[in-house]
């Protein structure tokens, strides 16, 4: 699966999950590849990641932009892989929600059960 069908799978599991979703243009997306709205109206930048290493923190730079750019009140990074330490330190600074590996087969595995 390359990245842009990640994208695209990530978009069906929040649509499932019950998000209204919004798939960014593939370029241009000013830092973020999916916009969820809640049932509540509470926005997300979503930052989706395909890679073959650890994400670092130039992932959590562009979600942090894309929250203000696309004016959401929340920001993620949802990877297949896991975050480098610097990558977590800046989520934490920033209140960005960080989806590893682990964390994005307990949430496909909610779907599946």
């Amino acid at each position: 699966m390359d990245g842009y069908k990640f994208e695209e799978f990530m978009k069906c599991v929040y649509e499932y999950l019950g998000y209204s979703v919004y798939h960014t243009p593939f370029s241009g997306d000013q830092g973020a590849d999916l916009i969820l709205t809640s049932k509540g109206k509470t926005k997300i930048a979503v930052q989706v990641k395909r890679y073959s290493s650890k994400v670092s923190n130039s992932a959590v730079q562009e979600v942090v932009a894309a929250k203000g750019f696309y004016k959401c009140t929340e920001g993620m990074v949802v990877t297949n892989n896991y975050f480098t330490d610097s990558a977590k330190q800046l989520a934490e600074a920033n209140f960005i929600d960080l989806v590893d590996r682990n964390e994005l087969e307990k949430l496909i595995n909610t779907i599946h059960n």
